[in-house]
C-alpha cells in the first residue's frame, strides 16, 4: 500500500509550499491531462491518467511509494476524496484544498452563494438537478458530458431561467457567458464548468443568512395550513386534513417534480413546494391558476402554472416523480399512471369511485391504499360541531420504481 497519499487541490493558481512539498516526493502522481503536464510533477515519477477515481485507488493501493493526487477545485467538495477514503481501499489520505469551481464561478459572478443549492449534474442525476433549478430561486449545477449547459436548458422548457456559464475556470481558456435559458442549445460549451442558474423570487437583500442553501419552508411554520391562511375558499379536495394526508403519503422532496393537477386555490402546490420539491399546477379553469398564482406570490415559491384540461394537456408535460390528484376522475388517474410515477394520491367522495379508481391502479401495477377519511371540526366556544367532512383517500405506489 502507498507510504502516503496526499491529494492536492488546483484552482489555476500557483501551488502551495505545502503542495509542491508533496509533489516533489511524490512517485506516482494521478490526475487529468493538465494536471499531470504541470512543471511542479516529478518526471521521475509513475503517472496514472485520472478517469475512473476507483481504479485509480486500487493502482495507489497496490504502489509502494508515496502518491498524490491532483484535482480541480477543492477535491473535498464533490471530488475525489470522498471515493479515496472508501473502506475497501484502505487508504490514509491528507488533503491540500483549493478554491471550490463552485466559490470561483460565484466570485466571477459577483454574488453570495451561501443561499444557493448545490447539485452534481451527471446523466443518471440530470432531471433531478433540472428539477433542483426548476424550485430554487439559486442553483449551481456542476456539470459533465453529456449534463450540460444545453441538456439543462433543454429540459428547462417552459421555465424561464438566467444561466451564468462558466467554463474551463482557474485556466488560460477561462470563459463566462451570461444567457437565458432557452438559448443554452444554441451553444457548444466546454467541460469542465459550472453553471449558476438564476430565476424567480430572491430572499430580501437585508435578511442575514444562517443556514447554507436557505430552508425551503423558510417564514412559515407547519404544513397542511389552515384555509384562513390561503385566504378561505379551499374546494373540497383542499381540507386541512385531507391535505395532511396527501402531503404525507406523496411525501414531496428536493429533487422531486409533483404534479398538481386539479389544482384549485394552490393550498397542495404552496406546501409541496415548501418542502423543496418542483411543482407542475394545472387547472383547466384560468381562476383557479390565477389563485394558484397569488398563493405561490404570498409563500415565495415558483411553481409552474399550467392552464389546461387533463388528461390531454398532460402529453407534454415532463416525467413527474409524484403526482397529486384533485379532479378528473378514473380518466385522469389512468392517463397518469401510464407515465409511471413512483406514486399517485387522489380522493372520491363514494365507495364506488374509490373502487373504480384503485382497480384502474391495480391493473396498472401499483400497490393501492384506500382509507376512510373523516373529520369533524368543532367550535371550542361551546364544543359543538361546525363542519363534517368524508372522503376516501387512495393511494398509489410502484413498487418497481427507482426514485
Amino acid at each position: 500500500m502507498a507510504d502516503r497519499v496526499t491529494v492536492i487541490g488546483w484552482d489555476g493558481s500557483p501551488l502551495t509550499a505545502a503542495a509542491r512539498s508533496a509533489l516533489g516526493a511524490a512517485t506516482l502522481v494521478a490526475g487529468a491531462g493538465h494536471h499531470l503536464a504541470l512543471p511542479e510533477v516529478p518526471g521521475r515519477a509513475e503517472r496514472i491518467r485520472l478517469g475512473s477515481v476507483a481504479l485509480a485507488a486500487r493502482r495507489i493501493a497496490a504502489h509502494r511509494g508515496t502518491a498524490v493526487v491532483l484535482a480541480d477545485g477543492d477535491p473535498g467538495f464533490f471530488g475525489v476524496v470522498r471515493t479515496l477514503r472508501a473502506p475497501e481501499f484502505g487508504l490514509e489520505v491528507e488533503v491540500v484544498p483549493a478554491v471550490s469551481s463552485v466559490a470561483q464561478a460565484f466570485a466571477r459572478a459577483g454574488m453570495p452563494w451561501d443561499d444557493a443549492q448545490v447539485v452534481v449534474a451527471h446523466r443518471r442525476t440530470l432531471r433531478r438537478a433540472v428539477n433542483v433549478c426548476r424550485a430554487h430561486p439559486k442553483v449551481a449545477v456542476l456539470t459533465s458530458p453529456g449534463a450540460g449547459p444545453a441538456e439543462l436548458g433543454l429540459l428547462l422548457e417552459g421555465v424561464h431561467r438566467t444561466f451564468v456559464i462558466c467554463e474551463e475556470l482557474g485556466t488560460d481558456r477561462e470563459r463566462v457567458t451570461v444567457v437565458t435559458s432557452d438559448k443554452a442549445a444554441d451553444h457548444t460549451w466546454r467541460d469542465p464548468n459550472v453553471v449558476i442558474v438564476i430565476g424567480g423570487p430572491a430572499a430580501p437583500s437585508g435578511e442575514s443568512a444562517w443556514l447554507a442553501g436557505g430552508a425551503p419552508s423558510a417564514g412559515v411554520r407547519g404544513w397542511a395550513l389552515p384555509a384562513a391562511d390561503y385566504g378561505g375558499g379551499l374546494g373540497e379536495g383542499e381540507t386541512e386534513p385531507l391535505r395532511a394526508a396527501q402531503l404525507a403519503r406523496t411525501g414531496p422532496r428536493v429533487g422531486d417534480l409533483v404534479w398538481d393537477i386539479g389544482c384549485g386555490s394552490g393550498a397542495f402546490t404552496a406546501e409541496a413546494a415548501r418542502f423543496g420539491a418542483a411543482v407542475i399546477a394545472v387547472d383547466r379553469d384560468p381562476d383557479a391558476c390565477a389563485r394558484t398564482l397569488a398563493t405561490a406570490r404570498r409563500f415565495g415559491v415558483q411553481p409552474q402554472i399550467v392552464h389546461g384540461t387533463a388528461p390531454h394537456i398532460l402529453e407534454d408535460l415532463p416525467e413527474p416523480d409524484v403526482v397529486r390528484i384533485g379532479g378528473g376522475g378514473a380518466a385522469v388517474v389512468s392517463a397518469v399512471a401510464d407515465r409511471r410515477p413512483e406514486r399517485i394520491v387522489t380522493h372520491a367522495a363514494t365507495r364506488d369511485a374509490a373502487e373504480l379508481i384503485g382497480r384502474d391502479l391495480t391493473e396498472h401495477g401499483y400497490r393501492v391504499e384506500c382509507s376512510l377519511l373523516q373529520s369533524v371540526e368543532l367550535d371550542t366556544r361551546a364544543w359543538t360541531e361546525k363542519e363534517r367532512t368524508v372522503g376516501f383517500l387512495l393511494t398509489g405506489e410502484l413498487p418497481d420504481r427507482n426514485p
